[in-house]
């Protein structure tokens, strides 16, 4: 069976989207989507998009990590299909689509700028003495450094976190942040995801996070992340509860190529 595809990246984070409104996906089969991923024997990728049709919504996303399995929100892959979506002529400039944790708004801008309205996000829980853990679609564990973010091993770092005891099997997202001097600057991100079980050039979930738990440390909204893959941003407005609502994120998408793959 012959596949298309298309190949998106929002700021390194990136997908093989298909188009799969018929239905025709199968998408039982976690090895076959594995393959697809590899970056040596398949297409690779971060994950792996369904974009199909959902009553009542402009399309449905349905996300794969790159292990194959389905998985919980991600943003940068929320934010490309909505790209995605309009170069296939389904939106103009505003959509509302449904994914894994619930509907979503978005906004698309001629230049592939993608503006994703998250879910609300519940207050930033302390983890030891520095640490913080957020769930914004996906669970994220968030650890501020003075220094050193560049030469960190984030691969050993985060492995170590994501397969510890504080989160079991089910396992967290990692994400390291060097705090800049000052708060209005980016702040630098880098982030090992699960499924992936690697650093990723971008996380949008997890700048989510780091962008809510910065604000407890003086960042205000919108507050510039700066990761491998590139800068995004995120606005929010916080509740009297200590959670966060009108949680937006923001950043450029880009499709890299398309193809036709055995399936």
């Amino acid at each position: 069976m012959k596949l298309h595809f298309h190949k998106y990246h929002g700021t390194g984070n990136d997908f093989v989207m298909i188009d799969d409104r018929s239905h025709a996906f199968a998408e039982a089969d976690q090895d076959r989507i594995a393959h697809l991923c590899q970056r040596r024997f398949g297409i690779g990728a971060d994950g792996l998009i369904l974009l199909r049709n959902r009553p009542d919504y402009d399309f449905e996303m349905v996300y794969f990590n790159a292990d194959g399995r389905p998985s919980s929100m991600c943003g940068n892959g929320g934010r490309c299909t909505v790209a995605f979506a309009s170069f296939l002529g389904l939106i103009s400039k505003r959509t509302c689509f449904l994914a894994v944790d619930g509907p979503h708004e978005a906004r698309v801008e001629a230049d592939g700028t993608v503006h994703l309205r998250m879910q609300d996000v519940a207050r930033p829980k302390p983890v030891g003495k520095h640490d913080t853990f957020l769930d914004t679609g996906s669970p994220h564990h968030v650890r501020f450094l003075p220094a050193g973010l560049a030469e960190l091993n984030v691969f050993a770092e985060g492995r170590t976190l994501r397969s510890g005891p504080l989160y079991g099997v089910a396992g967290a997202n990692i994400n390291f942040v060097q705090v800049p001097a000052n708060p209005a600057e980016p702040w630098a991100v880098r982030t090992y995801e699960r499924g992936v079980e690697d650093e990723t050039l971008s996380c949008g979930t997890g700048v989510t996070a780091v962008a809510l738990a910065a604000s407890e440390r003086g960042a205000t909204s919108p507050v510039r992340l700066s990761t491998p893959g590139g800068l995004l941003e995120v606005s929010f407005q916080q509740r009297g509860d200590g959670g966060f609502e009108n949680v937006w994120l923001s950043g450029p998408t880009k499709q890299v190529f398309s193809g036709v793959v055995s399936y």
